[in-house]
Order: structure tokens, then sequence, then C-alpha cells
């Protein structure tokens, strides 16, 4: 591994001229290897915002409203699912945050299975997820079946199959593993849970703009996901969640809100749900916040999910290199799968000293997580991150390690 191979690797990446769609950061810095907690911001997006405050804010005002703020949440909704999700129009609405969505829609698809008592999770799932689910247990009076995965893996096919019986109303996983980044087999882990008769809710949040989706064909129930991450939306962008269609008019999620209702301005007594997917709404939805995500998804429709994909791989896969020449020998080992096929958008790294290592590189202008308890975690986002500064970044890392 040569300095020299990485920048031929640049000079041959499709989507290198991407990066310059990206607003530069502070000139001390190395490299930005947690694109995979926050996406760099888009010069698109400041350009939306000012016109969102200058034209349709300032000019406009309250008729912001009438002339399409109202309908964002789903219009914006079907553009996320086309372009990303593999989601066909009426199923994707964006508005909450990814923590109150799941509480949503996993109280939502436990409605749909009254008599079951069971929800399966990953042990080692994000922890939001594994605190909403031991929360809804406890306020429902359900129980949990825990899949004990390993920390560097995620739940296999297998290991979900012990875990689903036949009082499982709702299996809950990440589809990739914010740890590990493995990917989870999501098809046949949805098709495990309907031959079980239970509903599936997926979490997307390091899915959404890194690895091709395709919720429709594989017929998933719900899902949510984050759109801070590979799809730029900026800090705390409110996120998505995606109900099937044939699901839709069933739902009955628990927090009823005006906007949620049916003909909301009208402002009647009771509630009555929207048709479709706008009843999951419940508050007025964050249109400040929802210009960063339009801005984030149209930059993926450019560059397009298979190219993504393609740079995602090709990413790890360098830095698997890298990790075998310069890290290995340094006493980490591989906190991520070495299969390119099951392994998502970052690598994870372990030593022992990795939370003092992580301060040290981060004020050595290589900005990593650290997650615990000995992992150091290289987010890689294919729009903007070079391989010329992957291959710098792990050249700091080795010497800051020795």
């Amino acid at each position: 591994m040569t300095l020299q191979h990485a920048r031929e690797l640049d000079e041959a990446d499709p989507l290198y001229p991407f990066r310059d769609r990206f607003l530069p950061a502070d000139e001390k810095l190395v490299a930005y290897l947690d694109g995979n907690s926050l996406g760099r911001p888009p010069r698109a997006a400041l350009d939306r915002l000012e016109a969102l405050v200058r034209e349709d804010w300032a000019g406009r005002l309250i008729r912001g409203w009438s002339d399409g703020w109202t309908d964002l949440p789903t219009r914006l909704g079907d553009r996320l699912g086309e372009v990303v999700l593999g989601a066909g129009p009426g199923q994707v609405v964006l508005g909450e945050s990814t923590s109150v969505w799941l509480y949503k829609l996993l109280r939502a698809a436990l409605a749909l299975r009254p008599g079951r008592r069971e929800i399966v999770t990953d042990r080692h799932n994000f922890p939001t997820d594994r605190y909403l689910v031991e929360g809804i247990a406890e306020e429902l009076g359900c129980r949990i079946r825990w899949v004990e995965a390993p920390l560097e893996g995620g739940p296999t096919v297998d290991q979900v199959a012990e875990a689903i019986g036949p009082d499982t109303a709702v299996v809950t996983l990440s589809q990739v593993d914010y740890w590990s980044a493995q990917i989870a087999d999501l098809p046949a882990i949805t098709r495990l849970a309907h031959e079980a008769g239970a509903l599936v809710v997926w979490d997307l949040c390091h899915s959404a703009g890194s690895i091709p989706l395709s919720l429709d064909a594989d017929e998933v129930d719900f899902a949510v996901g984050c759109t801070y991450k590979f799809l730029c939306g900026g800090p705390g962008s409110p996120a998505f969640a995606y109900v099937r269609r044939e699901l839709a008019e069933q739902v009955r999620q628990p927090i009823w809100g005006w906007f949620g209702r049916k003909d909301l301005f009208e402002m009647g007594p009771g509630y009555e749900p929207a048709d479709g997917v706008r009843r999951l709404l419940s508050g007025t939805p964050p249109v400040v916040g929802l210009a960063g995500v339009e801005a984030g998804v149209e930059l993926i429709a450019e560059a397009g999910m298979p190219r993504i994909r393609a740079k995602a791989m090709a990413l790890t896969e360098f830095t698997v290199e890298l990790f075998d020449d310069w890290l290995a020998p340094l006493g980490f080992a591989l906190g991520s799968p070495r299969d390119p096929a099951i392994r998502g958008g970052h690598v994870t790294i372990r030593r022992a000293d990795a939370r003092e290592l992580s301060a040290a590189l981060i004020e050595a202008g290589v900005l990593i997580d650290f997650r615990a308890p000995d992992g150091i975690r290289l987010g890689l986002s294919p729009l903007t991150t070079g391989f010329e500064e992957l291959y710098r970044a792990v050249e700091v890392i080795r010497d800051r390690a020795r």
C-alpha cells in the first residue's frame, strides 16, 4: 500500500468530483471518518436553506403551508422511497426522530398482533432500539426474546430463527450493525418472521444512503431510519418511517396529533386518522430540517445507489488492507466482517486503549468515533471520503498507536 496507489484510486473514482459539492471543513483536518454519524454539509443544503428563509418563509410567510409545506413530509418521503429505499409512493413519511418513529411503529405492530406478547431483538442492537423495546415491554406487559449475537458480528438467520416462537408479535433489528457494520440478511429474516405470523420493524440508520434497499420487493412491514448520516440532512435532521402499503390503513399509532388527523385544518372533535402513511404524523413537521434532507436526497439520486455501494465496498476493502499491513502488527483486532458483501459503510478496529487513542486521534485531526468497550469506528462516506484521505488517516492511527 502506497500513497501513490491511494491517489490512483481517487483518480479512477467516478464519485470523486462529488467531494466539491460539499462545504469545506477546518484546514487543520487530516481526515473526516465520521460520516456514518454526521454527514458533511452539501453546498446545495446551504442554498436550499437560504431560499427557504428568504423566499418561502420571508416571502410567503404563513402561506407557505398551503404552498407545499403541509405535504412536504409525504412528498419528500416518496422521493426518498424512490431514490434510496426501493419503496413505491405513499409508504414513506418524514418528520420525527428515529426514536419517536421506532416507538410509534413498534406500538403499531404490536397492536396488529393482539394476543401475542413477545418482542425479538438483538442484545447488541443500538441502545435506543433496546431501550425502547424494554420500555414498551414494561408498558404493555410484553416479554423480550434476546438474540445473543457477538459484538463484532450481528444477528444471523439461524440465531433469529431460534428466538422466534408462536408468541412472537414483532421482530426488530438493525440491518447494518452500528458497531461492527455487519449486514443482516433482511430478506431471509423478514420471511422467517412472516412464516411465524410476526411482523418486522427494521432500523435502517446505517443502511440508508450506503447500501441499496428493496423494501417493497422484500415485503418489509415497517422500517425507520435517520437522515443525518449518509443522507447528509444535517444535525438532528428528521428521520423517516416506512409502512408497507397493505398495512397502512390498518395502522393505529399511539401519539395522536393534529397533523395525523384527517382534514387537519377542520380542527374538529375526536380523532379520525388520515388516510395512508400520513396518519403516522403527530405534530407540526420540521420544515427547516426537511430542507436539508431534500438537498441530500437529490445528491444521492444524482450519484446513484449502485455506484455509492461500489465505492463503499472499495473504501472498506482499502481500510482492511491498510489494517492488515499497519495495524494488526500493533495489536489491533478487526471488529468488522472481512467479507465486503456483508460489511456496511464503516470498519471498526479494536484495541484495549481505544478510548484514549480515539481522543489522541481527534486531537491530531482524524475525526473518528469511539464505541465502547474497545472500538474505533472508521466511517467511510462514499460521496465525501477519498482514498488518499483514508490512507493519511490510517497512517496517523499507526503512528499514534506505536
